[in-house]
């Protein structure tokens, strides 16, 4: 049994997510303990971003740009096929979902690529995993300017404009640009530092991660905004989730094979133009929706998250099927063209 859980796509990180979820169904926090999480998970935030910028190579950001193309298919994926698909998904859901989970479903669009898990599939498919590491690393430093911009004008589009606030660009600011920035400066005396203890960073900005969905689980209990909601409800939400990523694989795979890119870019275009970051996202909702009920926010990106990860394994475990039957095929051929 062990080792049939071990090969399931599960991601054992949201497992910990819904653990905590339960936590803040039977345990929320509420008044000063509820004042205390939201620090909490304002620092977390901070902390997360700073570790960002200790981690990554400035020379990483260079490699895969001169391949412009790989690369601006990704980008126009993450940054305007999406938005432009889930502008229609959330209008054609809103009269069946309530408002904050219909602008979750929106949320999910205007997210950065994953980095980690877009890598690994890429890996696992046989892609150019250079140009993957390229691609996702620019879509997250992107993602923190082009994120807060295109919420403010899809919510402005979608008519729901009261969701946002504007002093969130300012905490956008404060809160994961600047902490960036000094992870950036103080990169060159603790690179090495960080690069050897990969695990100790990885508890911790999962654990802020976690702090943040408490927060916000927990103040969905206490104000009983999940008496709101049933299974029917759920699962609209899951298939809609569905429908949107496989219209942009769809789309990237379409696009790559009309730009005629080599199978191992259509392998990237593929995994990171249609993943979508858990990690960044679950942060800056925090910090662009205050006052709202963060929790069904955020919900649509939980469940889109699992979801990504169980066909993203299964269509990689089928590229990289195809990509060792290749060279077999062709040595089938080989004897028939001498024959010939």
């Amino acid at each position: 049994m062990s080792c049939l859980l071990a090969r399931l796509p599960i991601d054992r990180f949201l497992m910990l997510l819904i653990a905590t979820v339960a936590l803040a169904a039977l345990w929320p926090a509420n008044g000063a303990g509820a004042l205390w999480t939201d620090r909490m998970a304002t620092a977390a935030v901070a902390l997360l971003f700073f570790l960002y910028g200790m981690r990554l190579a400035p020379r990483n950001m260079l490699q895969g740009l001169l391949h412009w193309r790989l690369q601006g298919l990704v980008f126009a994926a993450t940054y305007l096929l999406f938005p432009a698909i889930g502008l229609g998904v959330m209008w054609a859901a809103a009269p069946y979902l309530p408002p904050s989970l219909a602008l979750g479903i929106l949320f999910i669009c205007v997210l950065p690529s994953t980095v980690q898990s877009s890598i690994a599939f890429t890996s696992i498919a046989g892609g150019n995993v250079p140009a993957a590491l390229c691609a996702a690393t620019l879509s997250n430093l992107a993602g923190m300017v082009i994120t807060p911009a295109l919420v403010a004008l899809l919510l402005v589009a979608g008519g729901n404009g009261g969701g946002f606030s504007f002093d969130a660009l300012r905490d956008i600011a404060l809160h994961l640009l600047l902490p960036f920035a000094l992870g950036q400066a103080v990169r060159p005396f603790v690179g090495g530092f960080v690069a050897r203890h990969k695990a100790i960073t990885g508890v911790m900005d999962r654990g802020s991660i976690l702090i943040v969905v408490y927060g916000a689980f927990s103040e969905g209990m206490v104000t009983g905004i999940w008496s709101q909601m049933d299974a029917g409800t759920i699962l609209l939400v899951v298939l809609l989730d569905a429908v949107l990523l496989a219209l942009v694989m769809l789309g990237t795979w379409a696009a790559a094979r009309a730009a005629g890119l080599a199978r191992a870019d259509e392998v990237v275009a593929v995994f990171c133009g249609s993943k979508k970051s858990l990690a960044s996202g679950i942060p800056m909702a925090n910090i662009l929706f205050p006052g709202q009920v963060l929790g069904m926010i955020v919900l649509p990106l939980m469940l889109f998250h699992q979801i990504q990860l169980f066909v993203c394994a299964t269509l990689a475990r089928r590229y990289a099927m195809r990509s060792a039957s290749a060279p077999a095929m062709a040595e089938r051929r080989e004897p028939l063209q001498a024959a010939g």
